[in-house]
């Protein structure tokens, strides 16, 4: 294979890493993170204050790791005091129409899901 023909991806299995890769990018509180930061760069608070829902520890620690992943950039901002603000990266601004897709793909199947729920718990009662 010569360096103008792109590498084939065998998509048969995950590998160890693309399956590390993916836990890290789509769980709970990355798609919230990523999402609410491809509407806009935010500090800290300011996200804490766009996702309630998310505690100060899993918070740092989702930052932390998206910025490993390359998908977030932590912005110092020479201002008194110092501030800190978090954007997108270019990499990680190619995950937004993945994350649209999965938001409405949840969305529109929401009531068969929970018809799915409601027959197997009801079956699971008859067990």
């Amino acid at each position: 294979m010569d360096e103008t023909t792109p590498a084939r991806i065998e998509y048969s299995q995950i590998a160890t890493e693309h399956r590390e890769l993916l836990d890290q990018v789509l769980d709970k509180w990355s798609l919230l993170v990523l999402d609410t930061l491809c509407e806009s760069p935010r500090r800290f608070n300011e996200l804490r204050r766009a996702i309630p829902t998310v505690t100060q520890k899993s918070l740092t620690v989702t930052l932390r790791r998206l910025e490993r992943n390359g998908m977030v950039d932590r912005v110092v901002i020479s201002t008194r005091p110092v501030a800190v603000e978090y954007r997108i990266s270019d990499l990680g601004a190619t995950l937004q129409d993945l994350i649209d897709a999965l938001f409405g793909w949840a969305t529109e199947h929401m009531p068969r899901v929970d018809r799915a729920r409601e027959a197997f718990d009801g079956a699971a009662g008859d067990r």
